[in-house]
C-alpha cells in the first residue's frame, strides 16, 4: 500500500510540473496520454512565468542573500508570493523588487514574518503539496494539470485558470487532504465555453 501511495504521489508531481499539452504518461508499463497534462496558459505564457520566476529569485538572492525565505511562483504572469522574512518592512520591500520584474501583471503577497521555516517544516509541506496533487490525479472530473499547487507552513495555494465548477471541486479535495490546514484560492476563473474552447480537439 506504501509503495502504491508513493508512486502516486510520484506521478502527481511529474504530472504537476508538465508544460506541454498532451503528454505520454507511463503507469504501470502502460502508456497513456495524460488529460491532466493539458496547461491552459499559451506557451508563451508559460515561458514569461518561467522567467519571472528566474528573475525573481535572482534579484531576491542579491539584495537579501540568506537573510530571507522567500518562494515565488508564477502562473500567467500573477506571482504569489509565500515564506518568511525577518523584518515588519520586508514584506513590502520584498514585493516592490518582485512587482517590477518584467512581465508581472499582479502580486498576491503571502509573506509571514517569522523565523524560517525548518528542513522539517519543509519537507512536510512539500509532501503536503504531493497529497493534494495526487488527490486531484484521482479526482476524475479534474484536469490535474490545470492547477498549481503550493503549500507553506500547512495553507495550501491553488492557483489556475479554471471554470467555477472545477475551482470548487479542487479546493474540496485540498480541503480533505491530509495536512492541509488552510486552502487560500487564486484562481482566474473562465467560463465552461471558454474551457472547452481550450480542450485538444479529437484526432480526425
Amino acid at each position: 500500500m506504501k509503495s502504491f501511495l508513493g508512486s502516486r504521489l510520484l506521478l502527481a508531481v511529474a504530472l504537476g510540473s508538465a508544460l506541454s499539452a498532451c503528454a505520454p504518461v507511463l503507469v504501470g508499463g502502460t502508456v497513456m496520454t495524460a488529460l491532466v497534462a493539458t496547461d491552459r496558459r499559451t506557451s508563451g505564457a508559460q515561458l514569461e512565468d518561467e522567467g519571472i520566476e528566474l528573475r525573481a529569485q535572482s534579484r531576491l538572492r542579491e539584495t537579501f542573500g540568506d537573510r530571507v525565505h522567500v518562494n515565488i511562483t508564477s502562473y500567467n504572469r500573477r506571482v504569489l508570493i509565500t515564506g518568511e522574512v525577518p523584518t515588519a518592512q520586508d514584506p513590502q520591500r520584498v514585493e516592490q523588487l518582485v512587482s517590477r520584474v518584467e512581465n508581472v501583471k499582479g502580486v498576491v503577497n503571502e509573506l509571514a514574518v517569522l523565523g524560517n521555516t525548518t528542513l522539517t517544516q519543509r519537507s512536510t509541506d512539500t509532501l503536503v503539496t504531493g497529497r493534494v496533487r495526487a488527490g486531484l490525479v484521482d479526482a476524475k472530473d479534474l484536469y490535474a494539470s490545470a492547477f498549481k499547487v503550493v503549500t507553506e507552513r500547512g495553507t495550501t495555494y491553488l492557483m489556475g485558470r479554471v471554470t467555477q465548477r472545477e475551482a470548487d471541486r479542487a479546493t474540496e479535495v485540498a480541503r480533505s487532504t491530509s495536512g492541509v490546514q488552510k486552502v487560500v484560492r487564486l484562481f482566474e476563473i473562465i467560463t465552461e465555453e471558454e474551457l472547452k474552447a481550450l480542450m485538444p480537439k479529437p484526432a480526425p
